[in-house]
């Protein structure tokens, strides 16, 4: 028998097959072959369609079914990851009203600014353990404000995720790890945040019914069958926003446990069951999806814009043929990179950094002695110290890292990479090679709370290998202090 995962991202929609018994994936398919598009109305606002996701969500089924040959009655469970703090709001018939303002849409920003400043920071910390910021609470307001006669008509507003299981089962519900991630949660309080949803005028009956993340959630409709191929009845069990699915996928479930990735931006998403929120202007607070009144499990995420992105310009720059060629180049050159200094921050405003653009910058450079080697080697450290300076602000919000677990993404498969951040946090890194669909999909099988097997099914499937901390550190500490030192130069200046 065989569970069904799906991961619902601004790019694409990625669907996976894994065999229950095992953890074993059989295929992992995306749709669209391209990126999705993305409509941006205006600048900062970043929109889209719905039923986008629900057609390659549908394509995406039928083409792994054809190629697994998995007969749809064999297939005994659903689970869903999808791009975190989106907003949809459909009509009484469950038709979206408009498209999804998404995750880095930022019409919001000021919304939820005022609302941190109307409401009192102390209070919004300690109920929300973060501000409304720009989140999907905020960008419903905007809608009421900006479009009276669309919120007039909405009646549920939901996220990502939330449509495509609808779509699937005819239910809208959510979860308190969605409602979180959408600032509705307060966590005092143990229920939604209604004196936030009172200042903002919204309407409580747009706020979907509460389900437990691991549950069944529904079950797919005769429609959803025939339009995804899969079997009428076949229940949903799984729901989660990206960035806790991320560290799921990983077994990150419990305090001292930290999953990391290093795509375009670079996460650091670390579990705790203290509601200390000291680094709030820094760190977002988000119910895990092993949240429970009884066991509070919070997913602190510390986001790094400019990690991956500024590996990729160097690539398509340099003149080289691949990342493999850079990271060959960044070997030839010692630890420190003969005092080149990169600062890969380019990549818009840094939360981390209390919101400030830097703009990437390359400092320190020798026309005489210094070549693309050294750029490389620069880029790789200086992406890596950035992930140590954030695991310090983690450190200072609680954060006591036991282990750590990475995807095997481009920048962890660079020894240099991994083996700066183990030695400067004195930890060793995991890595796995998994995704969000295939742990989507093994998420199924934890509605019975049996995690020790769905970690050996990780252990057994994914695991690659590990970077310990080296004995001699104190190279890179001499390269990480003269990149801090440099670094806090320029915010000063900023």
């Amino acid at each position: 028998m065989y569970t069904i995962g799906y991961d619902l991202g601004s790019s694409s929609i990625k669907a996976a097959l894994v065999e229950m018994s095992t953890g074993k994936s059989l295929a992992l398919i995306s749709e669209p072959k391209k990126e999705m598009s993305m409509h941006s109305p205006n600048i900062g606002w970043a929109e889209q369609d719905p039923d986008d996701w629900w057609t390659h969500v549908c394509k995406a089924t039928k083409q792994l079914l054809k190629e697994t040959k998995v007969q749809p009655n064999e297939i005994t469970g659903v689970g869903i990851s999808y791009q975190m703090h989106g907003l949809v709001i459909v009509d009484e018939h469950g038709a979206p009203l408009r498209n999804s303002i998404i995750w880095c849409d930022g019409r919001a920003v000021d919304i939820g600014n005022n609302a941190f400043d109307d409401l009192g920071h102390d209070r919004c910390a300690a109920k929300l353990l973060n501000s409304p910021a720009n989140f999907t609470a905020s960008k419903l307001k905007w809608v009421k404000e900006n479009e009276p006669d669309l919120y007039s008509k909405t009646h549920k507003a939901m996220l990502p995720g939330d449509y495509i299981a609808y779509k699937l089962s005819g239910k809208i519900n959510t979860t308190i790890s969605g409602l979180s991630e959408g600032i509705f949660w307060d966590f005092e309080e143990e229920k939604i945040a209604n004196w936030l949803i009172d200042y903002y005028g919204i309407d409580i009956e747009l706020i979907p019914e509460i389900i437990a993340t691991f549950s069944d959630q529904g079950h797919i409709t005769s429609k959803g069958a025939k339009e995804t191929g899969l079997a009428e009845g076949t229940p949903i069990l799984y729901r989660a926003g990206d960035q806790p699915n991320n560290a799921l996928s990983l077994n990150v479930f419990n305090p001292g446990e930290v999953a990391a990735t290093g795509g375009t931006s670079g996460v650091v998403y670390a579990i705790t069951d203290n509601l200390s929120v000291k680094e709030s202007s820094r760190v977002n607070n988000f119910a895990h999806v092993n949240y429970s009144s009884k066991s509070r499990r919070i997913g602190k995420l510390l986001c790094i814009n400019g990690a991956g992105i500024m590996y990729r310009w160097l690539l398509n720059n340099l003149k080289v043929s691949s990342y493999q060629e850079m990271n060959e180049l960044a070997a030839q050159v010692s630890i420190g990179a003969q005092g080149v200094i990169i600062l890969p921050f380019g990549n818009g405003p840094e939360r981390m950094l209390e919101n400030k653009n830097l703009g990437a910058q390359i400092k320190n450079v020798n026309l005489n002695i210094h070549t693309k080697a050294h750029l490389c080697r620069a880029a790789l450290e200086g992406i890596a110290f950035s992930f140590v300076y954030g695991m310090e602000i983690l450190k200072t919000d609680g954060i006591k890292a036991k282990v750590i677990r990475a995807g095997n993404d481009n920048l962890f498969r660079s020894p240099i990479f991994s083996n700066t951040i183990a030695t400067l946090i004195e930890q060793d890194i995991e890595i796995y090679n998994t995704t969000g669909a295939i742990g989507a999909a093994r998420a199924c099988q934890l509605n019975d709370g049996n995690y020790a097997a769905f970690g050996k099914q990780i252990m057994d499937n994914d695991y690659i290998m590990s970077y310990s901390p080296t004995s001699d550190k104190k190279e890179y500490k001499m390269a990480y202090e003269l990149w801090k030192n440099e670094l806090e130069i320029t915010l000063k200046n900023n």
